[in-house]
């Protein structure tokens, strides 16, 4: 095996690309809110994929006051914002949650296996492998059978092409993909010959279909991963698609990094359901909501559960 150096046009991109991350991560410092100030009509806890995008959205209405509270620190660093620093990032104690899985019911054989999690404005859109998968279509309508009204694929197709900015929704593709939308798609430029070939021959000798979009109606069949989070050589977490863009438009979204809720905070005076008033942090330093408001949990998987126990 011989290693052959990259040619100079190789390195002079991924300088390139260095640089402009660096650009982006340093140019935008977030000023730090007197959480314990004015009542907040939302407060949300955990700025990842999905909490990134709850808190913009609900900002969007000038009237209300919105706190996103994230544990980990802004997301500053440049390899998150390059695609293949996801190697510098993930496992990270800075960055990553550094979950395991363990136990003799998990199924591993006596194994423990890391199960990254992002602890970074953007949560694990700042840690993943960048692949745009949004799931097959039967999967969702099985969730509405099961009487969850809305979760169809005819339902949330609208709310996918809203949120993206698709290289494949200016084509024939239309119909499935969106432009415009803040989370920027793009498609990979890797290819193989030895894929190629592999890919070939599941359509010549065992008909399986070659699949010209992973996200289409139709998702049995081989192809690549062909669609990822990226734009212009950077990544676009769910922070650089929500939250970086809009902040200067959105003065009363206020984002705290840095600061970990430890919990929710109940009022169970009343005689119905116990009712959220606001959210205390590890440091004590209590947030409070405005009458009527809302405490939304999206810190994850393992977060939101915590927070509920």
């Amino acid at each position: 095996c011989v290693f052959t150096p990259p040619p100079c046009f190789v390195v002079a991109a991924m300088t390139t690309s260095i640089l402009r991350a660096s650009l982006r991560a340093m140019t935008s410092p977030l000023p730090r809110p007197q959480i314990a100030g004015a009542p907040y009509d939302y407060v949300v806890v955990g700025a990842g994929s999905a909490g990134c995008a709850v808190a913009a959205r609900l900002a969007e209405d000038p009237r209300k006051r919105v706190l996103l509270v994230e544990a980990g620190m802004q997301d500053w660093n440049p390899w998150i914002h390059i695609p293949v620093g996801y190697f510098q990032v993930v496992h990270s104690r800075f960055w990553d949650w550094k979950y395991r899985c363990e136990g003799s019911t998990s199924g591993l054989n006596g194994r423990s296996i890391a199960w990254p999690r992002g602890k970074v404005l953007g949560g694990s859109s700042c840690l993943n492998g960048l692949l745009y998968i949004r799931g097959q279509p039967q999967d969702y309508d099985d969730w509405a059978d099961l009487n969850n009204p809305g979760w169809d694929w005819d339902s949330v197709l609208p709310y996918f092409r809203k949120s993206e900015d698709n290289v494949l929704g200016l084509g024939e593709l239309v119909t499935h993909h969106g432009v415009g939308g803040p989370c920027q798609v793009s498609n990979s430029r890797y290819s193989s010959p030895v894929a190629d070939a592999w890919k070939q021959a599941c359509a010549d000798q065992l008909q399986i279909p070659q699949l010209v979009d992973m996200n289409g109606e139709e998702v049995e069949g081989v192809g690549y991963f062909q669609q990822i989070t990226s734009a212009d050589g950077l990544r676009c977490s769910s922070a650089v698609a929500y939250l970086h863009r809009n902040r200067p438009h959105r003065p009363n979204l206020h984002i705290a990094t840095s600061r970990h809720v430890a919990r929710v905070l109940l009022d169970t005076t009343a005689a119905s359901t116990p009712r959220a008033t606001g959210v205390e942090l590890a440091d004590g330093t209590r947030a409070a909501l405005a009458p009527g408001g809302e405490v939304v949990l999206s810190a994850g998987a393992m977060g939101s559960p915590h927070l509920l126990q």
